[in-house]
């Protein structure tokens, strides 16, 4: 956050930069608001560039085998600019590395799922997901597995079957 701050700022020192040597090449033709109004646009520019550019910067960090299931997209009144192209603020990946599946149990798969959200901590957790019965049990302290592929204390929760991150959980 603080070197996105520090861009920002940046981007408005160099383009009211241009903006005065434009002027002074021009012998200070043009109006004197122009430079303040190019550090201003700058500053704006720069802010929306990183805010478009989050998810692209983020999964690029992500390793080989990670894939993104789901993301969510924002519009809002004070980004005008969101209502033309959606923002995308947050999603969900299925870090595929990890995937295990008991032989007794081929339609459950145990996997990790990651968190992202723009300006949140990113979080991962185990979960399993049974592709047959369309449902997810986050692997959380208390719950257990046994020898023959039984998740012990789980508490299942339901979904619909064309939820993305079961689809991407259960892909092979």
């Amino acid at each position: 956050m603080l070197l996105e701050f520090i861009a920002i700022i940046a981007a408005g020192f160099g383009l009211a930069g241009i903006a005065l040597s434009v002027n002074i090449a021009l012998r200070r033709r043009l109006p004197q608001w122009i430079v303040p109004a190019a550090a201003g646009a700058g500053m704006l520019l720069m802010a929306i560039w990183l805010e478009y550019s989050w998810l692209e910067r983020t999964t690029g960090t992500f390793p080989e085998g990670v894939e993104v299931a789901s993301t969510n997209q924002v519009r809002s009144w004070y980004r005008p600019w969101t209502y033309v192209v959606p923002l995308t603020n947050r999603l969900i990946a299925v870090d595929r590395r990890f995937d295990r599946r008991h032989p007794d149990r081929p339609g459950q798969v145990l996997t990790r799922v990651i968190l992202a959200g723009r300006w949140e901590p990113t979080r991962q957790f185990g979960a399993v997901y049974d592709c047959n019965a369309h449902r997810r049990a986050d692997l959380l302290d208390q719950v257990e597995l046994d020898d023959s592929g039984d998740l012990r204390n789980a508490k299942w929760v339901q979904l619909s079957a064309d939820d993305a991150v079961l689809r991407t959980a259960c892909a092979r």
